[in-house]
């Protein structure tokens, strides 16, 4: 079934339709002056015939304590003002955690009690463990979404507070309107020496960075996968109820985290 991108910033946290894999390629520009240390990502939906459509764009933030990519629907726009922004990654400070907003208002910036629809949502959050082997093997994620409502929706999270997020939630063990999902645990293979895990074709670079993303119920389900082709260049595939900002968020947490130390 083609995939129709009309509208980009709804199809931007639309999820995938159910039964469907979104496959989409990700490309980090390290061109000009401050690239090497701020590279742009651009995310591409990948068509029939090598085609592709351009779906988001994310670069980190000068001048921010924490890792803060802005996300836009514009290539050529990156502003946090611009019309063309859609959501941000931040990272706490050890760079191990990260949220996924979309672009509405931040509550601890407003005095008023604005209408809730205006308050910004959690779209996911995204948890890096270091394992017993340290840094040296797979690294453990969980990612936390906001979960679905009967007609498939996304449930609406727009935390007021740090006790209302989708971390804190996570920590405390309440997750009734939220899912849980985990990277999953790559195998040893010998005669490669390293942990593998089977993309059926879409990643033929091992990286530590390459992951697949599952729900601990149905480990043969594969809601979003990711990893390298090329130097600079990555795949990005995910299902229902994952949408595009959700995971390309996600993949740049991967491009950033602190234990990605190949």
């Amino acid at each position: 079934p083609l995939i129709e991108v009309d509208d980009l910033e709804e199809f931007a946290v639309r999820p995938a339709p159910q039964g469907v894999t979104v496959k989409c390629r990700i490309t980090r520009d390290k061109k000009g002056m401050d690239r090497g240390m701020y590279p742009t990502y651009y995310l591409h939906l990948e068509r029939e015939h090598g085609k592709k459509v351009f779906l988001l764009a994310g670069r980190k933030r000068k001048k921010s304590k924490t890792s803060n990519y802005l996300i836009s629907i514009d290539p050529t726009d990156l502003s946090r003002g611009g019309e063309s922004f859609i959501g941000k990654l931040r990272s706490n400070l050890m760079g191990t955690k990260f949220t996924v907003y979309d672009n509405g208002v931040n509550p601890m910036k407003t005095t008023s009690s604005l209408e809730a629809s205006t308050l910004r949502q959690e779209l996911a959050a995204i948890c890096y463990e270091t394992n017993v082997l340290g840094f040296k093997g797979p690294r453990k994620m969980s990612v936390i979404i906001p979960g679905m409502n009967m007609d498939h929706e996304r449930v609406s999270i727009r935390p007021r507070n740090e006790h209302e997020t989708l971390l804190a939630r996570w920590q405390n063990k309440n997750t009734e309107s939220v899912i849980e999902l985990h990277n999953k645990t790559p195998v040893w293979n010998d005669d490669t020496q390293s942990y593998v895990l089977n993309f059926h074709g879409r990643v033929t670079q091992a990286s530590v960075k390459n992951f697949q993303i599952i729900h601990d119920n149905d480990p043969d389900y594969i809601v979003m996968q990711f990893g390298r082709v090329a130097e600079d260049v990555f795949t990005m595939d995910y299902n229902y109820p994952m949408c595009a900002l959700q995971a390309f968020s996600i993949a740049l947490s991967s491009f950033d985290s602190k234990l990605a130390c190949e």
